[in-house]
């Protein structure tokens, strides 16, 4: 038993070997694995790649491979970028292209420290505008030569980079009359979950005041309550849909970032729904005149009920009356967290 378990933990270790191993380890600044150059093409890339790397201390690594294998080009350019840590360490500059001839697809991988500059957006484009068309005549090289000058340039050239920018947010506006469709149509969303979640809130409110009154059993109440829930956050979420969607469109991410890393807010929003809830009940309570705070825990007034929560009874927040619902290269300690874009042909 004991040689069987050790057999096995040598595997792992073997296999884990294994799989660090299938990532290429870059000796040169242009790897080409695919195949895909000529040796003039190749000392050409490479000549001006090194150029660069020493004039700017950038790393631009251009890594071409014949297939990716079981994994997304995502996943093997991260392991490849961190694997040979491309850019120096501490500033993160290093960016990688990567070039896969069987699968089609392409992607520009960039470090932490070059994220700034060579956003998602600029990745995107030059892989949408330069890569993709010449790699469809299967001119690879002139694909990521050209892309490479690209992205040289904007490090080099803040004033294009910003141009280019200025096109990308050009080519995302959209027209006022499209603006206008979308907004009716959030709208409805908006409308529709604010009905749902007014009618379930304001079954909640008659149902909390039914149990403060003794007019509903407590244990009844409380499953009456919870099952209430449903449509609160049925309705809540339809409103929210389209407020995501507009802070989107606004161009909060930040904000939305702050939201997701940091839940302190669901609890003051929480405390904050329960408070309005009680005052609420109490409001209508002393509205309808009752005088005494009464709780029943297992006995319910069936005329009460039949009344107030059948489907033709109604009732409202004020009175009670709404219904209910339901080599000379290395890398130098450079990392990426995933930034950059991918592209397909």
């Amino acid at each position: 038993m004991l040689k069987a378990i050790w057999f096995g933990f040598l595997f792992l270790v073997f296999s884990l070997c294994v799989a660090q191993e299938e990532y290429p380890k870059l000796t040169e600044i242009v790897t080409d694995n695919a195949n895909i150059f000529t040796e003039p093409q190749l000392e050409t890339l490479r000549t001006k790649l090194y150029q660069f790397e020493s004039e700017t201390t950038n790393q631009l690594v251009i890594l071409t491979i014949e297939e990716l294998g079981n994994e997304t080009i995502e996943q093997y350019a991260l392991e490849v970028f961190n694997q040979n840590k491309l850019g120096q360490e501490g500033k993160d500059n290093g960016i990688l292209i990567l070039f896969s001839e069987l699968d089609r697809e392409v992607r520009i991988e960039v470090g932490y420290g070059l994220e700034p500059y060579i956003t998602d957006g600029v990745a995107s484009r030059i892989i949408r505008n330069t890569m993709i068309p010449r790699f469809k005549e299967e001119d690879y090289f002139g694909g990521l030569d050209s892309a490479s000058d690209q992205i040289m340039e904007f490090l080099n050239n803040p004033e294009a980079l910003e141009e280019f920018k200025a096109e990308i947010e050009a080519e995302a506006e959209m027209p006022w009359w499209l603006l206008g469709i979308i907004g009716l149509f959030l709208m409805m969303f908006v409308v529709a979950g604010g009905f749902v979640f007014y009618k379930g809130y304001s079954t909640l409110i008659e149902i909390l005041r039914g149990m403060f009154i003794g007019k509903l059993a407590v244990i009844r109440g409380v499953f009456m309550a919870g099952f209430m829930m449903l449509p609160l956050i049925f309705g809540l979420a339809f409103i929210g849909m389209p407020i995501f969607f507009i802070v989107l469109l606004l161009g909060f991410d930040d904000l939305l970032n702050g939201l997701v890393k940091d839940f302190t807010w669901v609890l003051f929003v929480v405390v904050a729904f329960i408070g309005l809830t009680l005052v609420l009940v109490v409001k209508k309570m002393r509205t309808k005149g009752d005088q005494d705070l009464k709780l029943s825990f297992f006995k319910s007034d069936k005329d009460y009920i039949s009344k107030t929560f059948s489907s033709s009874g109604t009732h409202s927040f004020g009175s009670g009356s709404s219904g209910g619902s339901s080599s000379s290269f290395s890398g130098g300690g450079g990392s990426s967290g995933g930034g950059g874009a991918s592209g397909s042909w």
